[in-house]
């Protein structure tokens, strides 16, 4: 098994189970297959439509348009099932890995659009499919075409075997890793919390604790929360504001969470 240990910012090392090269490719095989099934779905239905309709210069245009809307889902079915489906597409879903960024939060949108632009996999077997059998006799550009890809696919096999986090080259572009899906220690079991760019933190005096402080107050929070104990959420509460010398009306769990935001706002500046 390979791990991907990752420093955050609280000081936290994690540990995450690299997505094993067995797991990915039978990913890739296994969508490539959904992608293959609806491409041939989709040509059929573009055959129908161009045997029914009558030949002119309108209607060739007309099935030239409902051919590249038919197309785009082939195409962007990655990036569209990962931003959907949380970093999966079915066949990652199926083979429990996932894509995550490499602090092991969630992926953005670019990141996951980056990767899927150099995804030089899913370019090379298409370019197999459809031109391998007429490379030698539409000419030298499509075989170099094929050549190409292929030596893109080797170099991201070699990444992806030999790289420290198991990264091919469009997880190094996008700052992205894979790992398994039922990996329960990522960073948002930790301090970590989503914050607005704008947010306005009311507690800058959260500075003033320790890391390991943080995590507590996390780990209270955590507790307090799961086994509705409004005691021990006001307890560590008052603890804090007589510590930091804060007065605040908020309730216990709304000001123990203000302060892991405002926590998480501050450190990132």
């Amino acid at each position: 098994m390979s791990t991907i240990r990752i420093a955050t910012n609280f000081n936290i090392e994690l540990e995450f189970e690299a997505a094993p090269f067995h797991r990915r490719l039978f990913a890739w095989a296994l969508d490539l297959i959904v992608q293959v099934f609806y491409l041939i779905i989709a040509t059929k239905f573009i055959n129908l439509l161009a045997r029914r309709m009558s030949y002119n210069e309108d209607a060739a245009y007309n099935l030239w348009a409902v051919s590249l809307f038919l197309m785009l889902p082939f195409f962007l079915y990655h990036v569209a099932s990962e931003i959907t489906l949380n970093g999966q597409s079915i066949g990652k879903k199926i083979m429990d890995i996932r894509v995550v960024n490499e602090k092991g939060g969630k992926a953005s949108i670019s990141q996951y659009i980056i990767r899927w632009l150099i995804k030089t996999s899913d370019y090379t077997a298409l370019l197999i499919i459809l031109y391998a059998p007429y490379a030698m006799s539409n000419g030298i550009m499509v075989y170099w075409a094929i050549i190409g890809s292929l030596a893109l696919l080797i170099v991201d096999i070699f990444l992806t075997v030999g790289s420290k986090k198991s990264q091919r080259l469009g997880d190094i572009l996008a700052h992205t890793i894979l790992i398994r899906a039922t990996q329960k220690d990522t960073i948002e079991d930790t301090v970590f919390l989503s914050v607005a760019a704008d947010y306005k933190p009311m507690f800058p005096q959260v500075m003033q604790l320790r890391d390991r402080d943080i995590n507590s107050l996390k780990s209270i929070l955590d507790v307090a929360k799961k086994n509705h104990n409004h005691v021990l959420a006001e307890r560590a509460s008052d603890r804090i504001k007589a510590h930091l010398h804060i007065e605040s009306s908020l309730a216990p769990f709304n000001f123990l969470e203000v302060l892991l935001k405002d926590y998480n706002y501050l450190v990132s500046q």
